[in-house]
């Protein structure tokens, strides 16, 4: 290779793939060295260096972009652009000459030790050979790291960018594979199982949950996006499923720990899709806890509430919003009213001989349940074992057509099968694991049948809300200068006022005697 024979300045041009090449130290630095030792042979002065650390299927880098701009400031002086490989310039074909032109009208020469560019025949031809052997390179390599992707994918690895509350880790004889990461893991369960029995109403109890938990990891603006709860609620993988269908992979089985079951994420898509609705409170907040819920007598309207600045300090009313009724903008004092309801939910307490006596009796019917799991464990076997057989008849037709819209309509048939599967092993693991204790099942919903004023105290709102759908059936009615009206209250309290109302005890059936027959002559 011929020196020129007088120096030039020169601008060195790095670039790799992706970020993780810059901290491991692979690729950048080795690139610098080998285009100062050309410049250095060639008599160049390197005045600066640029580097990018993004694919080169696009023009569009930031360091690229600022050389350019450097360059076209600098066109008189005729810098030289030195670069360890062609492929380093670009790996697609329209991106490298668009590149390359850029720099040609920025009125500098691209040098390589790699190659050497020219305007003869054989240097153009050789160079757009090279051009498409780097971009042929390129996507090959993605063609098989996708198909090594999908491989994973087909074999219940998942292979996408971790979802939060998980992590990458390495193991032994099957690669990378995601693992519970804590804190955020209990927080997403939680999160989950309370969008799904409505502990949750809405998303935005979700965000605000979310954004309000000190340990739930956030973004550099410190706050929850809302784009990132459906993302959350809609996740797959956290009911220990996985599926890419661009690349034709149906839901299945994944190999790492769910965290949530297969009903409750079921649940929760068809809350999402409307097919599954909660009772309307939409309308409650922390200052107003009963905002929404208490309707008025007159007109059945949901009471609203608001602020009333005084001259000294603010106060709290509650109000009927429909005009032409004969209560509209009649306040009514929170701390009336609040007093009121919470003297009627201390009441709804059953007396403790009443509750020994239910107690006894979800004790039996949990025993009853128990030992009825074996029945249904063998109905739920049964129809797996059918669903298996399905799927192998319909895989024997599909081999027999060559009617493409009839092997379609299998394949659907198929996908529709294995999620079918997917929920009866769902439910049958899940009768595996029923635990045999009642006490430590139930233990929270019997300190909530026994007293559900302790769970209002608590004073927040997700467990005031709960104890308004679990206690009333209804909405509670107040009629202004009178106060609630008799409150309707849900099936269990109901169930324990009717018996607390005779003097009852169990018995169970074998502790009758026949009666006597008397006949009358």
């Amino acid at each position: 290779m011929k020196k020129e024979a007088s120096a030039k300045q020169a601008i060195i041009y790095c670039r790799v793939s992706s970020p993780k090449q810059v901290r491991e130290g692979h690729g950048l630095k080795s690139q610098e060295t080998r285009c100062r030792e050309f410049a250095l042979y060639r008599g160049l002065e390197v005045i600066d260096v640029y580097a990018d650390d993004v694919t080169g299927s696009t023009a569009d880098r930031r360091g690229m972009n600022e050389m350019l701009t450097y360059l076209k400031k600098n066109k008189r002086r005729g810098l030289a652009i030195i670069i360890d490989d062609l492929s380093r310039l670009g790996r697609d074909r329209e991106a490298y000459w668009e590149l390359r032109k850029a720099i040609d009208l920025a009125g500098s020469e691209l040098l390589s030790p790699s190659i050497k560019f020219g305007k003869d025949a054989d240097s153009t031809f050789f160079e757009g050979l090279m051009v498409e052997v780097a971009q042929h390179q390129r996507l090959k390599n993605a063609e098989q790291t996708m198909n090594r992707m999908r491989a994973r994918v087909m074999n219940g690895y998942w292979v996408f960018a971790a979802p939060v509350g998980y992590k990458y880790e390495s193991v032994s004889g099957r690669g990378r594979m995601l693992k519970r990461h804590e804190p955020a893991a209990s927080i997403i369960q939680e999160v989950l199982e309370g969008f799904a029995n409505g502990r949750f109403e809405r998303q935005t109890d979700v965000r605000r949950f979310l954004q309000e938990h000190p340990a739930f990891p956030r973004g550099k603006t410190g706050t929850v996006p809302p784009s990132r709860i459906p993302q959350i609620l809609t996740q797959c993988a956290y009911a220990g499923l996985v599926e890419a269908p661009n690349w034709g992979v149906t839901v299945r089985e994944g190999n790492h720990e769910p965290l949530i079951s297969l009903q409750t994420y079921q649940r929760i898509q068809d809350r999402l899709n409307g097919t599954h609705r909660l009772p309307n409170r939409r309308n409650l907040n922390e200052d107003f806890p009963l905002r929404g819920f208490v309707v008025c007598d007159h007109c059945d309207s949901p009471l609203t509430a608001c602020w009333s600045k005084g001259e000294y300090r603010r106060y709290a009313y509650y109000l009927c919003p429909k005009r032409g009724c004969e209560a509209y903008g009649k306040s009514i004092r929170r701390d009336v009213m609040e007093a009121e309801f919470e003297t009627l939910l201390k009441s709804v307490r059953p007396t403790e001989s009443l509750f020994k006596v239910a107690r006894a009796m979800f004790d039996d019917l949990w025993k009853r349940r128990i030992g009825g799991l074996s029945g249904e464990r063998k109905e739920l076997t049964a129809r797996l074992a059918k669903l298996d057989n399905d799927a192998s008849q319909l895989l024997d037709r599909i081999v027999q057509t060559t009617v493409p819209s009839v092997v379609a309509a299998y394949e659907d048939r198929i996908g529709q099968i294995e999620r079918e599967k997917l929920v009866l092993k769902d439910k049958i693991a899940g009768l595996g694991s029923v635990p045999r204790s009642f006490e430590t099942t139930l233990r929270t919903a019997l300190l909530f049948l026994a007293n559900p004023w302790n769970l209002w105290s608590t004073g927040r709102l997700e467990e005031r809300r709960t104890v308004l759908k679990l206690t009333f059936a209804d909405n509670l009615r107040y009629v202004r200068g009178r106060g609630l009206r008799t409150a309707n209250l849900s099936l269990p309290f109901k169930a324990l006022g009717q018996i607390s109302g005779e003097k009852r005890e169990m018995a169970r059936p074998e502790r009758f005697e026949r009666p006597t027959l008397r006949f009358v002559v």
